[in-house]
C-alpha cells in the first residue's frame, strides 16, 4: 500500500509540475468579447502570437501578428535640407520649378525625416514582461535608452488597447519612439490604407511622386506625415477580411494650431504613417518626431506619451468616425457652438457690400465692342499686375438679384456680368472653338489668361461656360444666344472626351497638345454635359456624361484617387473631391442608376477626410492678434481646406471658411442617415464669427487671416452667399421632413458642391412658393435663428422658416415689420399661425428645440 501510495504521490507531483510548466509556456493576453491578443516568449523576446477580432460571432485573424517595437536615434539634429529627387511618372523632375508656391511644402515633405530615412533605427522585442492592476507592463534596455510600455484594454470601447510608452535615455541625443507593430498586412491582403487628410486608396502606387503629392495610390514607402494636414488623427490599415486596424494619438499629443497667442500651425509633434520603419503596412505614430521638438533628450530625461489601437470589424469610415467621435469629441465640440450673427443677416449684409463698387471692387471694361463687369483679384496670377479680373458664382449673383429684386443687381451687376462671360468663351473656329479663354481677364493687356500658364483645361470648359450659362439659363430659359453658347461647350466637350470617357487634364495654349500626362483628370468634367442635357434635352449629352461619370468611378471612387482643379497648386486634390459627390446625385436623379448614388456617398464619406476633426475645441482663452477669444471660436474642427495633401495650402494657411460642402452634406445625411455629415456641415456653418469682418459681413478665406474679410479676394462674397444658402434650404428640407422644398440648379465652379436656387418655385406645405429675400421683415432676437422666407405664387401669403441653428434650444421673441412685405405698399398682416400645427402663432417666448424648424405663415391684405 506504501509502495501505492508512494506511486500515486509522484504521479500527483508529476501532473501538477506539469501544469505548472504549461502555465509558464501560456502566453500573456489581453482579452474581451470582442478582441484577443496573445503573446509568446521567443529567444528575442516577447512577441505578439495571436491577433484575433470577433466578427459576426466569429474569431477571425486580424493581421499579421507582431509586437515588434522601434526607436529612433540621432547623435545630431537631422538635416533639414532633402537629399532625394522624385520624376513624374512620364519623366522629368517633380514638381517643375515654376510651382514655387509647392517648392517649401516638397522640401519639407521629402527630408529624411520625412521619408523616414533619418537616425539609427534599433528595432527590438521587449525582454521583460509583468501583469499590472489593469493589464501589461514590458521593459526593454537597448544601448541607447529604457523603453517601458504599458498595455490595457479600454473599459468603455472594446476594440480598443491603451497603451502608455516611456522612454528613459541613457545618452544625449534625438529620439523618436513608434508605436510598436500590433500586426502586419500584406499587399495581397490590403483592402484600403489612410492617413486621412493625405491620402486614401486601395492599390500601392511605386512612383513616390503620385503618391506623397496627390495620393494617387498608396505610398509604397514608410513616409511620416505631419498633423498639419491631418484631419482625423488616424492612420488606419484594412485588410480584406473586413478588418481596420487604426492607430489614435490621445488627444493633447499633436500641435495645436493657435496654441495660446500665436499662430503655430506649422508645428511637429507627431509623425503619422501607414507603414512602419520596416515599410510593412501597420499603422504607426512617432513620438517625438526626430530633430522636432522634445526629441533633443539629455541622460534620464524622460519622454511619454499615449495612444490606442482600435480594431474595428468593420471598414476605414467606422474607425475614423469612432477616433472623431469618441476620442476627440466632435459632437461635445459642435456642442459649443454658438453664433453671434445670423448666417441669413450675413447674406443681408454682404448684398451690400456687393453693389457697392468701392467694396466690392467692381469693375467695368470695355473689351471687344463690350462692357464687361467683374471684380479685382488681387491673388496670385501669371502675367497680372494687379490688374487682374473675376467673377466667381453666377448662380448666386442670379439667385440672389431675383429673390431682392434689387434694382442695383438687375441693371449694373448682372448685364456687364453677362457679357464678361460671352466674351470669356472662344467662339473662333478651331481646336479651341467653345473653350474658356481663360479664368481672369487682365484689364491692362486686355486678354484673358489662366491662373498659371498658357493651357486650357476641359474641367475650365465644365465650369466657367457650363455651369455659369447653365445657371444663368434657369433664370433665363429664353435667352438664345446663352443656349448657342452652350451647346459651342458642350460639343467641344463631346469632342475632347476620350473613347474610355475620360478626358485630358489640361492642353497647351500654342501647341494644342496635352500636357500634364503625369496625372490622370480623375475630376467631375463630366458634370457639364448634365447641364447641357437638362438644359438642351439632347440625350447624346446624358450617354457622354454617363460615360465620363463610369470611368470616374473606376478610377477614382473604387481607388481613392482624386484631383484638385488649382492650376497654382499643380492641381493638389481639394474641394473637387466634395464636387464628385454632388455630380454622381444629381446623375442619379436623371438616370435612377443606383451606381451613381452609390458612388456619391461613397465620395462623400471620402470628403469626411477632408475636414479637420482636432484639436478637441474648448473655452480656454487666446490672444488672437490682440483679441480674447475662446478656443472653439477659432477651432479648426469641423473646417475642411481648400487643398490638402503634402503641397497644399492648409499645409501653411490651415483650413478655409468656404464650406461649400456644407449643402451637399445635408443631403447627404437625409440620404444616409450618417450623422457625421450633419454635424460636420453645421460645425462649418455655426459660430464662426472669429473670421468674419464686422464690417462687410465676409468672412476671411484662409483660416490663418483670421478676421480680415475678403482681402485680395473680393468675389469669394458670392460664394459665401451661395454656400450658405445651399446649407439653409438644404437644412430647411431636411428638418421640415421634405415639406418645403426648393428646386436646385447646377453646381457652382471649382470651390464645391453647393448649388443655386431660387429660378423656379417651390413648394411649402404643398403650397407653391419661391425663394425671396426681404431684409427686415423678420427679426428674431437671437443669432442663433434664421429665418428663410417664402412668397406664396397664389395667394397673399408669406411663409417663413424659422430654424435653431444651435445644438441647443432656443427661446427668442419673433419681430415682424408690415412695411417689409411689399415695399413701396400698405400691407396688414390678417393672420399667423404655425404651418405644423395649424395654430394660431404667439411670436414671444418662442422655442425650437436643437437644430429644430417652425414654420409661419403670414397671410396679408
Amino acid at each position: 500500500m506504501n509502495h501505492m501510495k508512494s506511486i500515486l504521490t509522484l504521479i500527483c507531483w508529476a501532473m501538477c509540475l506539469g501544469f505548472v510548466m504549461a502555465q509558464k509556456k501560456l502566453p500573456e493576453s489581453l482579452r474581451n468579447d470582442h478582441i484577443q491578443i496573445f503573446w509568446n516568449n521567443e529567444k528575442d523576446g516577447w512577441h505578439i502570437s495571436k491577433l484575433l477580432v470577433k466578427k459576426e460571432g466569429k474569431w477571425v485573424e486580424a493581421m499579421v501578428p507582431s509586437g515588434e517595437y522601434t526607436l529612433l536615434y540621432s547623435e545630431t539634429k537631422p538635416s533639414a535640407e532633402p537629399k532625394e529627387t522624385f520624376e513624374k511618372i512620364t519623366g522629368g523632375k517633380f514638381p517643375e520649378e515654376n510651382y514655387h508656391y509647392q517648392e517649401l511644402q516638397w522640401k519639407e515633405s521629402t527630408t529624411d525625416v520625412a521619408l523616414n530615412k533619418a537616425g539609427k533605427a534599433i528595432h527590438f522585442f521587449p525582454e521583460n514582461i509583468k501583469p499590472t492592476k489593469d493589464g501589461i507592463e514590458f521593459r526593454k534596455e537597448t544601448e541607447e535608452a529604457t523603453i517601458i510600455a504599458n498595455w490595457q484594454l479600454d473599459p468603455t470601447f472594446s476594440g480598443d488597447v491603451k497603451v502608455t510608452m516611456k522612454l528613459l535615455p541613457k545618452k544625449k541625443g534625438y529620439f523618436s519612439l513608434a508605436t510598436p507593430t500590433l500586426g502586419t498586412a500584406s499587399r495581397e491582403k490590403l483592402a484600403w490604407a489612410s492617413v486621412p487628410g493625405y491620402f486614401q486608396g486601395n492599390l500601392v502606387q511605386e512612383n513616390f511622386a503620385l503618391a506623397l503629392a496627390y495620393g494617387h495610390g498608396i505610398p509604397a514607402r514608410p513616409v511620416v506625415y505631419r498633423e498639419r494636414c491631418a484631419t482625423t488623427l488616424s492612420p488606419l490599415v484594412s485588410t480584406k477580411n473586413g478588418i481596420t486596424l487604426s492607430v489614435i494619438p490621445n488627444p493633447g499629443l499633436a500641435r495645436d494650431p493657435w496654441a495660446k497667442d500665436k499662430i503655430t500651425q506649422i508645428d511637429w509633434h507627431i509623425g503619422l504613417s501607414h507603414m512602419n520603419r520596416r515599410a510593412q503596412f501597420s499603422p504607426t505614430l512617432y513620438y517625438p518626431v526626430l530633430g522636432e521638438e522634445k526629441s533633443l533628450r539629455e541622460p534620464g530625461e524622460e519622454i511619454s506619451y499615449g495612444f490606442r489601437y482600435s480594431l474595428v470589424a468593420g471598414d476605414w469610415f467606422g474607425a475614423v468616425k469612432h477616433a472623431a467621435y469618441d476620442i476627440y469629441k466632435f459632437k461635445e465640440t459642435l456642442a459649443l457652438r454658438q453664433s453671434k450673427q445670423s448666417l441669413t443677416d450675413r447674406i443681408e449684409k454682404m448684398h451690400h457690400y456687393l453693389t457697392d463698387p468701392k467694396t466690392s471692387l467692381w469693375n467695368i471694361e470695355e473689351f471687344k465692342g463690350r462692357k464687361i463687369g467683374a471684380q479685382s483679384y488681387l491673388g496670385g496670377v501669371v502675367g497680372s499686375n494687379k490688374d487682374a479680373m473675376k467673377n466667381s458664382d453666377y448662380g448666386a449673383m442670379w439667385m440672389l438679384s431675383h429673390a431682392t429684386a434689387d434694382p442695383e443687381l438687375a441693371e449694373k451687376v448682372l448685364p456687364p456680368a453677362l457679357n464678361f462671360k460671352l466674351v470669356q468663351q472662344q467662339t473662333e473656329d478651331g481646336f479651341f472653338k467653345g473653350a474658356v479663354e481663360g479664368q481672369y481677364y487682365l484689364a491692362k493687356s486686355k486678354k484673358f489668361v489662366e491662373e498659371w500658364g498658357e493651357v486650357v483645361e476641359p474641367i475650365a470648359l465644365s465650369y466657367y461656360v457650363m455651369l455659369d450659362i447653365g445657371n444663368m439659363l434657369l433664370f433665363e430659359p429664353d435667352n438664345n444666344e446663352l443656349k448657342e453658347r452652350l451647346r459651342f461647350g458642350a460639343e467641344k466637350l463631346l469632342s475632347w472626351q476620350k473613347p474610355d470617357g475620360s478626358w485630358a487634364v489640361a492642353y497647351d495654349r500654342k501647341t494644342e497638345k496635352e500636357i500634364f500626362q503625369d496625372i490622370k483628370d480623375v475630376r467631375p468634367t463630366f458634370y457639364g454635359l448634365i447641364v447641357a442635357y437638362r438644359i438642351l434635352k439632347d440625350e447624346k449629352y446624358l450617354k457622354a456624361a454617363q460615360k465620363g461619370a463610369d470611368w470616374l468611378i473606376k478610377n477614382s471612387v473604387e481607388t481613392g484617387a482624386f484631383l484638385g482643379v488649382c492650376g497654382d497648386a499643380r492641381y493638389a486634390p481639394d474641394f473637387a473631391t466634395g464636387q464628385s459627390a454632388q455630380a454622381f446625385l444629381d446623375l442619379y436623379d436623371f438616370t435612377k442608376d443606383k451606381r451613381y448614388q452609390n458612388a456619391a456617398i461613397t465620395c462623400a464619406k471620402i470628403y469626411t477626410a477632408s475636414v479637420y476633426t482636432h484639436p478637441i475645441a474648448s473655452r480656454e482663452i487666446k490672444d488672437v492678434n490682440g483679441v480674447k477669444r475662446e478656443d472653439w471660436e477659432i477651432s479648426q474642427t469641423g473646417l475642411s481646406f481648400e487643398h490638402g495633401s503634402t503641397f497644399g495650402s492648409a499645409t501653411r494657411h490651415g483650413p478655409i471658411q468656404l464650406a461649400s460642402h456644407a449643402g451637399m452634406f445635408i443631403r447627404m445625411y437625409q440620404l444616409t442617415g450618417e450623422e457625421i455629415f450633419a454635424d460636420m456641415a453645421r460645425s462649418a456653418a455655426i459660430g464662426r464669427d472669429a473670421f468674419v469682418d464686422s464690417k462687410t459681413s465676409v468672412a476671411s478665406y484662409y483660416w490663418n487671416a483670421m478676421n480680415k474679410g475678403a482681402g485680395p479676394y473680393p468675389h469669394h462674397a458670392w460664394w459665401q452667399i451661395g454656400w450658405l444658402t445651399d446649407f439653409l434650404l438644404s437644412e430647411t428640407e431636411l428638418r421640415s421632413k421634405g415639406q418645403i422644398i426648393s428646386p436646385r440648379g447646377f453646381v457652382t465652379p471649382k470651390v464645391g458642391p453647393h448649388q443655386t436656387y431660387g429660378f423656379e418655385p417651390g413648394t411649402v406645405y404643398g403650397n407653391k412658393a419661391k425663394l425671396v429675400i426681404k431684409e427686415g421683415l423678420a427679426m428674431p432676437g437671437k443669432p442663433a435663428i434664421d429665418c428663410i422666407t417664402f412668397q406664396s405664387s397664389s395667394k397673399n401669403s408669406i411663409y417663413i422658416a424659422v430654424l435653431n441653428n444651435s445644438a441647443l434650444p432656443t427661446t427668442f421673441d419673433l419681430k415682424l415689420d408690415k412695411d417689409k412685405i411689399q415695399p413701396g405698399k400698405t400691407s396688414e398682416i390678417k393672420t399667423l399661425h404655425w404651418m405644423e400645427t395649424k395654430e394660431k402663432a404667439n411670436l414671444e417666448n418662442i422655442t425650437i428645440p436643437a437644430f429644430g424648424i417652425k414654420t409661419l405663415e403670414l397671410l396679408f391684405n
